[in-house]
């Protein structure tokens, strides 16, 4: 008999089945991470040390929910980037439209078990193809105005 200790966890397994459901149901996944030194994510979009990513098959390309990651393509700002989440620091997955998923703990330490070392996103030599609209950018003026002239 395995130990408890020895059990693989099961947050991979739960993600993979939310995930689906979401798709199944016409939802828009969407994944809320802690970011540390092993994920690999634009640091431009890191807010409070959190992002939230969009992980649907239209904004996403190569996605593999595996049990160590979530590794994928996508578009920020219209530049092509790898993504890779351990699963450690996926923090939730839900339907953006209704808001239902599930949450998971993530803890401030550094797991032990982590091997990557911290990396800045490198951006894809070849842009894509793939139809996929860009990522909206941050925000970095003030809000817009219109100017009457007469």
């Amino acid at each position: 008999m395995i130990s408890n200790t020895e059990l693989p966890s099961t947050r991979p397994y739960l993600i993979r089945a939310l995930y689906d459901w979401c798709s199944e149901n016409g939802f828009t996944p969407y994944v809320a991470v802690k970011v540390d030194a092993s994920v690999q994510v634009p640091r431009e979009y890191v807010q409070g040390g959190e992002i939230v990513l969009n992980v649907s098959m239209d904004a996403t390309s190569s996605l593999k929910l595996g049990n160590d990651f979530i590794e994928f393509k996508a578009r920020f700002g219209g530049k092509p980037r790898e993504i890779m989440v351990p699963i450690h620091r996926v923090m939730a997955i839900y339907a953006r439209e209704n808001g239902q998923g599930m949450a998971f703990p993530v803890s401030d330490e550094p797991a032990e078990s982590a091997t990557l070392s911290a990396v800045e996103t490198q951006e894809l030599a070849q842009p894509e193809e793939s139809g996929l609209p860009p990522a909206p950018t941050p925000p970095s003026s003030p809000r817009p105005a219109l100017k009457r002239i007469k």
